[in-house]
């Protein structure tokens, strides 16, 4: 019997693929279960238009990232911060604030602040290179640089 599943199934295979199953395991578990259907025709059909629909819209996400990608491309961030004579801040830089200068910025989109990739707030003076993640293969370093504040 030949079924195409609706979930990942362990042992099985994983979404939209065609598999052949033994009826009984197919009529009794897979299809009542809901995960997975008939491979028919028209099935088949529709299954193949969906994927290369999702194939379409993720080249399509993966440009457009890319060229989001090439306006951040030596962006230069600066912040003035109260610092200890150590070089430690009193407070500190988060993706909040990195994401809300680049927002400010004239690039032609909005950044997301879960794109900005930083590990963990930045406390001390000094430059940093920020990964900023646009999409799963598209990651771009941004320089942020921390003065201390005068007075």
């Amino acid at each position: 019997m030949k079924l195409i599943l609706k979930q990942s199934v362990p042992n099985l295979g994983e979404v939209g693929q065609v598999v052949t199953v033994k009826p009984g395991y197919g009529r009794n578990y897979l299809i009542p279960h809901g995960l997975a259907y008939v491979a028919s025709a028209e099935n088949l059909a529709r299954i193949e238009a969906e994927q290369a629909k999702a194939k379409e819209t993720a080249r399509r996400d993966f440009l457009e990232a890319r060229r989001r990608a090439s306006q951040l491309e030596g962006l230069y961030l600066s912040f003035s911060e109260n610092a200890g004579e150590d070089g430690q801040l009193f407070g500190s830089v988060t993706a909040a604030d990195i994401t809300e200068q680049v927002n400010a910025s004239d690039i032609d989109f909005e950044l997301d602040r879960k794109a900005v990739q930083l590990e963990d707030v930045i406390k001390m003076v000094g430059e940093t290179q920020v990964p900023i993640r646009l999409h799963a293969d598209v990651t771009i370093e941004i320089t942020v640089n921390v003065e201390s504040a005068e007075g």
